[in-house]
């Protein structure tokens, strides 16, 4: 009996948040340090059908919570690439936001070296390219400077950090993100051939325009950069936004109705 595609199990490093098994480009996410897949669920909903999102779920968090965390970049890479492989039956683009943005950029980096289909584009959101990002110490310091360093940036819930228990739950995994960007050093390699385009928040303190225009040195393709009203988490509100600027760059009219919500994950 043949499985329904539906059913068909993903790698423990991905989730689906709508099967589309017609659409004719993936859009493989990877969330920002501490994020998870469910954080990028609300415009993933707003992509029109020819366009199947894909979320890099990493360990330790939501329903991999009891899965050992990964603190280096070569692991996260690796464990992408793998699961990525053998979905790349078809164009698929590359989307990460803030330390996601530099593990796309290693993803393609790693698919060109194991001379796999490069992305037909990638989309790098709220960090500079990784040779110019600054590397900061966050994660040595205590607890409290970690949760200050999330209410700066604005996209952790202030009742999450009052609830003691939660508050240490999170914090957990975030510490663990902000020790992998924080160590990491991107990887020397000859430019990509594909087409960046970066996306940055008006009013973000970690990535200003001219920062995002560093994405330039990546690629020897096309370079563009576009601002978006909000902070570092703009993706929040710009939801709509969001989804009609990369169905457009992929090529795709953007939906003009709002889709009604899936009861699955």
């Amino acid at each position: 009996m043949t499985m329904d595609p539906r059913q068909a199990p993903l790698s423990p490093w991905l989730r689906r948040p709508r099967h589309r098994p017609r659409a004719e480009v993936r859009l493989i996410c990877l969330p920002h340090a501490g994020g998870s897949a469910s954080s990028l669920r609300p415009w993933q909903y707003l992509l029109p059908p020819g366009i199947e999102a894909l979320t890099v779920q990493y360990p330790g968090r939501e329903d991999r919570f009891g899965d050992p965390m990964v603190d280096t970049m070569p692991e996260v890479v690796d464990a992408v690439v793998d699961a990525l492989d053998p979905l790349l039956d078809r164009p698929y683009a590359l989307l990460g936001h803030s330390m996601g943005s530099a593990v796309a950029y290693e993803v393609a980096v790693e698919a060109r070296r194991r001379s796999l289909p490069p992305p037909v584009r990638l989309f790098a959101s709220g960090r500079p390219s990784p040779h110019d990002a600054e590397r900061g110490d966050v994660h040595l310091r205590d607890d409290d400077h970690l949760a200050a360093d999330l209410t700066r940036l604005g996209g952790t819930p202030p009742e999450v950090l009052a609830d003691e228990e939660l508050r240490t739950a999170v914090l957990g995994y975030v510490r663990n993100d902000y020790r992998l960007i924080e160590t990491y050093r991107p990887t020397r390699a000859e430019p990509l051939d594909t087409p960046v385009h970066v996306f940055v928040g008006a009013q973000d303190p970690e990535c200003s325009e001219e920062a995002a225009a560093t994405w330039k040195n990546t690629t020897t393709g096309d370079v563009t950069t576009e601002v978006f009203p909000g902070g570092h988490f703009f993706l929040e509100q710009q939801r709509r936004a969001l989804a009609a600027t990369i169905a457009r760059a992929l090529g795709h009219e953007p939906t003009e109705t709002a889709p009604t919500w899936p009861s699955t994950p």
